[in-house]
């Protein structure tokens, strides 16, 4: 997205004004470089946890998934080559690559945003309607693939605009806009309303009717023997995705905020430190893609314990046999009175409707029981 700044008018200059001094490109470099590894090597842990134990195949799990597919993905292939490019304020990778680099990152922010915002309708749903059906496996991944239907159909300007520009002493990557003056201004107002205001509202609505209902009332349909387990289990969860959003949001703000203001006012392109600022708030966006996988260890206890398994080889990192139950299938234990009333350990998506399902098998057992003592006593008769 770095290249969105440079258009036509900077073709006018042969010389290049962006050469930085070798300590300030030195400093830069290990800021991004930071983001690059925390982000790949994080996201790609939390991939690893989710596909590799069963109990973490949730819907909330399957999204925040897709979340981190993106989030390395952008990591990967756009935090440094945007740096380079940012930096330099010249392109060394060719034609093709220009379209990919203009085009992916919307692609990817766009996935990560809508797929903050299925979760939140789904946590909406569970908490204020959970007598409702929730979404199948492949539900979850039909709204996936829509996501990223669109994210392709939004970002595909981008790529078909994209081309470069050899100058004398440095090549360009810009997105050639029909009408230079006002597209690329149009379509990122465009973008940062689809893809930054709306699903922020979204979910700003829907995760103050949760909190209202987790911290202000009683869950709907919710009276069980457990129910300040699940309360309490529920609000982990809710609290953990509205710190991810606001993570999030808080990122990119500067981002979108800079490309407004230098949309609205062109003379703040030629200010003198307008590209120490562009690679501060080109940081600051870049950096969302790491944040998640720290938050999850911190606030998810089954997270932690995956990663406590990627890491136990560090001597600092115990893995307790705790840790170890926290990633296996939750299964049906034999109980004194019936292995159908007693569960290894409680899922927060249980209905508060267990209690009377075990009380009505044992009577139909001891009916049952009472029905072969009336046919033996038939048959002595």
């Amino acid at each position: 997205m770095a290249s969105e700044r440079v258009g036509p008018n900077s073709t006018r200059n042969l010389t290049n004004q962006f050469v930085q001094p070798a300590w300030r490109i030195a400093l830069w470099s290990v800021a991004y470089s930071t983001v690059l590894a925390v982000a790949v090597f994080g996201n790609l842990i939390v991939i690893w946890i989710i596909l590799a134990h069963k109990r973490m195949r949730t819907v909330t799990n399957y999204f925040l998934l897709n979340l981190a597919f993106s989030d390395v993905s952008m990591a990967a292939f756009n935090t440094l080559i945007n740096f380079v490019y940012a930096a330099h304020g010249d392109w060394y990778f060719g034609e093709v690559y220009c379209r990919f680099h203009n085009f992916f990152p919307v692609t990817a922010v766009f996935a990560s945003i809508y797929s903050m915002s299925a979760i939140a309708i789904d946590r909406y749903m569970a908490i204020i309607h959970p007598l409702k059906p929730r979404l199948s496996a492949k539900a979850t991944m039909g709204v996936i693939v829509c996501i990223w239907s669109l994210a392709v159909v939004l970002a595909f300007p981008l790529c078909y605009f994209s081309t470069t520009k050899t100058l004398p002493r440095r090549t360009l990557c810009y997105v050639a806009w029909p009408r230079m003056a006002d597209d690329h201004f149009m379509y990122h107002i465009i973008v940062t309303v689809l893809v930054y205001l709306l699903p922020l509202v979204v979910m700003g609505i829907t995760y103050t009717i949760v909190g209202v209902t987790l911290w202000g009332g009683e869950i709907p349909g919710d009276s069980s023997d457990n129910y300040h387990g699940q309360l309490r289990a529920k609000r982990k969860v809710v609290k953990m995705m509205i710190i991810v959003v606001v993570t999030f949001a808080l990122s990119w703000l500067p981002y979108h905020v800079f490309f407004i203001a230098t949309g609205l006012n062109k003379r703040l392109s030629k200010w003198k430190y307008i590209q120490q600022v562009y690679l501060s708030v080109l940081w600051l966006a870049m950096s969302s893609t790491m944040y998640n996988p720290i938050i999850y260890c911190c606030l998810n206890n089954r997270f932690r314990a995956g990663f406590k398994q990627v890491f136990r080889w560090c001597p600092f990192v115990r893995v307790s046999s705790y840790d170890e139950l926290q990633l296996q299938n939750t299964r049906l234990r034999p109980g004194h009175q019936s292995s159908m009333c007693t569960l290894s350990r409680v899922d927060t998506s249980i209905l508060s409707k267990n209690k009377s399902t075990c009380s009505l098998f044992k009577f139909l057992k001891r009916t049952k029981v009472c029905l072969n003592f009336l046919e033996l006593s038939k048959s002595h008769f």
